[in-house]
């Protein structure tokens, strides 16, 4: 597959950090699912989290939304704490969207009916709702389809419609949970290149998490490994596929990317 991001922001002039985990820890039971994580990304990045099954990626974004509270540390976001804060605060004041990994969509409403369903929580002004409809049907080339029920759509077109109703309450942060996941090569190139573009034409922070390490290798700027609950690497793609940690933990021996 061809690479699709064509830039990678190593280092930023004024950097400034969207989110902070500081010393985030999580037990289900007996069973400690994340020890001490702190993850720091800066506005404008792409970051992806890899690691196996179970190792607590789609964990953090519920941390984050707030579906469930650390059992110690702290979330900020702009250095403003907001582990107090509930779901729809964090939403509509810290601008956060989430794309879950199944579902996130109204099955018997029409595509345009999704839409209308969430803005008219998100935008007041109908005649605002009206124009970021139909500019985000326009963005993702949905207009053949709009008044197809969701559940009839493909799995990429399912997947397009959720990032949709994820902007229309305009995120600074965007969290796409397995984005990739089972879909085709094709339709994945197509996520790839749409995530490229809110970065780089939206300005929004996207974190992704997913098992498809190659897909979210060639969209991110940074990435992290996650084994046993903890961070155990961090660089650019081509800096984590050497990284003998994420080599023994994630990646193994064949692992090629480039």
């Amino acid at each position: 597959m061809a690479i699709i991001k064509k830039f990678r922001i190593k280092s930023f002039k004024n950097k400034k950090t969207l989110l902070e985990l500081k010393n985030l820890s999580l037990s289900f039971g007996d069973r400690q699912v994340l020890e001490n994580i702190n993850i720091e990304i800066n506005q404008g990045e792409i970051l992806g989290m890899l690691g196996p099954n179970g190792v607590g990626k789609s964990t953090i974004f519920n941390l984050i939304t707030g579906l469930i509270k650390p059992n110690s540390g702290d979330i900020y976001i702009k250095n403003e704490k907001i582990n107090d804060y509930p779901i729809f605060v964090r939403t509509s004041k810290f601008k956060i969207g989430y794309v879950p990994q199944y579902g996130g969509f109204f099955h018997d409403l029409t595509l345009v009916d999704n839409l209308k369903a969430v803005s008219e929580i998100l935008i007041k002004d109908p005649r605002d709702r009206i124009e970021k409809i139909n500019y985000l049907i326009s963005k993702f080339d949905l207009g053949q389809i709009s008044s197809i029920k969701a559940k009839f759509l493909s799995g990429g077109q399912k997947k397009k419609l959720v990032i949709a109703m994820a902007l229309l309450g305009e995120p600074e942060l965007l969290l796409l949970d397995e984005c990739f996941a089972a879909l085709d090569v094709m339709t994945i190139k197509m996520l790839q290149q749409i995530i490229v573009n809110l970065q780089s034409e939206n300005r929004i922070t996207i974190c992704i998490c997913d098992h498809q390490a190659r897909d979210l290798l060639t969209c991110v700027d940074v990435a992290i490994v996650l084994s046993d609950g903890k961070v155990i690497a961090k660089g650019t793609p081509s800096e984590l596929v050497k990284n003998q940690n994420a080599i023994n933990a994630y990646f193994g021996d064949s692992f090629k990317f480039s």
